[in-house]
């Protein structure tokens, strides 16, 4: 199973997104997004909610608890 770094970098490439653009999209500096794609910190609960929203995957999906991208309501 993915880690949150694996699953964000994942995520933003199948977009064919820069690190520069998420991080407009988050509102964080580029270096930001670096470092949560290498592990290094992750990004506040509020920012994980709009990159799982954006991404249109569950939140545990996004930081590796699932394999599973679907939204249980």
């Amino acid at each position: 199973m993915a880690n949150f770094a694996e699953r964000i970098k994942e995520l933003r490439r199948e977009r064919g997104m820069t690190q520069a653009a998420l991080a407009e999209i988050i509102d964080v500096r580029q270096d930001s997004v670096c470092i949560y794609e290498k592990g290094k910190n992750y990004p506040e609960v509020r920012r994980l909610l709009i990159l799982a929203d954006y991404f249109g995957v569950s939140l545990d999906y996004l930081v590796g608890r699932t394999d599973n991208p679907e939204i249980n309501r």
